[in-house]
């Protein structure tokens, strides 16, 4: 287990708002683009076309990822298709329907399930999803809250319980929430993901940062 770990994560930089952002995030080195469909809460969401769009003119070998909160596998397979991305991010739990029947529906879409990082029971939650999905990522959020936060917090969790996730989850790994140039290197030598995934950290205003890009690349 645990052999998903890179020695150099990929990364995904999320709440990509156009498509100058994306390439910015693309030339920085990113190979992964998150793109925020309609949230109860949180930053980023962008339309359904313009998700589109940018899913359509990313390059080949760039993961666009869908943050879809529709619980539902039908309206998440029709949001898929919908919006082009080749990757599904399900940021809420899977309600009606299942996994398998999404990856069924989408052969060569890959499907990742956000698992929020609350205590210990995260860990066996993510070993039974890892036979369901193809990614796992763990983020910050608490979808018990009134209005749900599915992501986007800008917290940190507690990166004991993330590392053995990555240990005994027989999937990808990624860590998200609160990463930026200041922790990664921690973060990455604690957790050992596969992948990192982050948003507000490198950007100001709210608008992508080419300096906290750079910053943020060069201490991985």
């Amino acid at each position: 287990m645990g052999s998903f770990a890179l020695d150099k994560p990929r990364v995904k930089i999320c709440c990509i708002s156009s498509l100058e952002e994306a390439m910015m995030a693309i030339k920085a080195g990113a190979s992964a683009l998150g793109l925020v469909a309609e949230m109860p809460s949180g930053p980023g969401v962008i339309s359904d076309e313009m998700i589109r769009k940018i899913a359509l003119q990313s390059p080949p070998g760039i993961s666009t990822f869908l943050l879809t909160s529709r619980t539902r596998a039908k309206d998440i397979i029709d949001h898929q298709k919908a919006t082009a991305a080749n990757t599904i991010q399900i940021v809420d739990e899977v309600t009606e329907g299942s996994h398998a029947e999404i990856r069924n529906a989408l052969p060569g879409i890959k499907v990742v399930q956000v698992l929020h990082v609350m205590d210990e029971t995260s860990i066996e939650d993510a070993i039974k999803l890892g036979r369901s999905v193809d990614a796992i990522l763990l983020d910050s959020g608490n979808p018990n809250k009134a209005v749900k936060e599915l992501g986007g917090t800008g917290r940190t969790h507690n990166w004991a319980i993330s590392k053995e996730i990555v240990a005994k989850a027989n999937v990808p790994v990624f860590l998200a929430g609160g990463l930026r140039h200041s922790n990664v290197q921690e973060a990455i030598q604690t957790v050992r993901p596969y992948g990192l995934d982050l948003c507000s950290s490198v950007r100001t205003d709210g608008k992508l940062d080419v300096v906290k890009l750079k910053e943020f690349f060069s201490k991985i």
